[in-house]
């Protein structure tokens, strides 16, 4: 008998000594806090800010210039962690990435297509120009925002066969930019209450539900093409983006909390089960993709499920964001608290694109800590 005390004692030491040495155990214990969630936010903008340009980088090293439609989701993270924090110098910070995408992208100019290139990207700027008027109250974000949508929608919707086109050349429909158009909709609609705004997100959600939707499992279509020499002259690229997924996560809640219509609502708590069950690896970590400014997603699906969690009272979510929070924030660089989109591995050391950084501070600004 003694000798199995003195075993289990010494087995209990030595695991002891290991999960002190790993870390693991400890990190386990140790969830992220809100002063984290305000260390990472504060790590990625000093990591990837260029207070130049007033917009980010595209890697750590400072070289080059993020992508235009990427810029507007750093904005976004900025204006979460003011409304998060209500910190001074984060309202300032919104101030400051509006003049820097003024000076770099033409003063707004919607008209100017060399700076936008293609519809989504105006989009995704036309939906943070809205939030910023929500979050500050300054009028010359709502003008934007306002003057943006009207210029897309009367370029990009297709009267005949609904939905909105891609690309200047309107050879297809993403749910890139349908998606977005109805948060930017529904956005602009619950500042203003114009009635014209609530049409536009129900007309073009009604298409995209019909054409990228699978109702049965949840999962959001990325692409449908059009041949018009075909009979059946439609095809539907199924392939599931993460952030796709979470705009229309986003526009079926908006339209939920407008109309009161439970199909919004059951639409995206099927969406949301699709990605927990088929978009993460085997301990619920988010799936991340290799492609370029890929990395994003992530943060893009922390901007919408959240609208699920708090506006339609869906606690249920919470406990499997903050796992892969607390898994990424484990894995940080802890020299500069920058987190990488593979959660489940240590973060690279070394240059690293500021796309690839965003998943972990994006969630921590909106997935209040336990």
């Amino acid at each position: 008998m003694r000798n199995k005390v003195l075993i289990f004692i010494v087995l209990s030491s030595l695991c002891s000594i290991f999960t002190t040495v790993t870390g693991q155990t400890a990190n386990k214990e140790k969830p992220y806090t809100g002063k984290d969630a305000t260390i990472a936010i504060d790590a990625f903008h000093q990591t990837f800010y260029n207070p130049e340009m007033k917009l980010y980088a595209i890697s750590s090293d400072g070289k080059g210039r993020a992508a235009i439609w990427v810029q507007a989701i750093y904005w976004d993270m900025i204006m979460n962690a003011y409304k998060r924090t209500k910190a001074p110098k984060y309202r300032k910070l919104i101030d400051e990435i509006y003049q820097g995408g003024y000076e770099q992208y033409d003063k707004y100019n919607w008209n100017n297509k060399i700076e936008w290139f293609i519809y989504d990207d105006m989009m995704w700027w036309i939906i943070s120009l809205a939030r910023a008027y929500e979050t500050t109250g300054d009028p010359k974000y709502l003008a934007d925002a306002s003057a943006g949508f009207y210029h897309v929608w009367k370029e990009s919707h297709d009267p005949q066969r609904g939905g909105l086109w891609w690309s200047f050349a309107h050879d297809a429909k993403m749910a890139c930019i349908n998606y977005p158009t109805i948060v930017g909709s529904m956005t602009l609609y619950n500042i203003t209450k114009k009635e014209d705004y609530l049409e536009k997100a129900k007309d073009t959600y009604a298409w995209s539900r019909n054409v990228f939707f699978d109702k049965k499992d949840g999962r959001v279509a990325d692409n449908m093409h059009y041949h018009f020499q075909r009979q059946n002259g439609m095809d539907i690229d199924w392939t599931t983006q993460l952030y796709n997924q979470g705009t229309f996560i986003g526009s079926a809640v908006m339209l939920y909390k407008a109309t009161q219509d439970k199909t919004y609502l059951d639409d995206a708590l099927l969406a949301t089960e699709y990605v927990r069950q088929h978009m993460c690896d085997e301990n619920g970590m988010l799936e991340f993709k290799n492609g370029v400014e890929q990395g994003i997603y992530a943060a893009i699906f922390a901007q919408y499920v959240i609208r699920l969690i708090e506006d339609c009272n869906q606690p249920q979510y919470l406990d499997w964001l903050r796992n892969n929070i607390n898994t990424a924030w484990q894995n940080r660089d802890k020299a500069r608290n920058i987190t990488f989109k593979d959660a489940a591995r240590p973060c690279p050391t070394g240059v690293m694109e500021s796309y690839d950084a965003s998943a972990c501070p994006a969630l921590m600004q909106v997935i209040p800590a336990k």
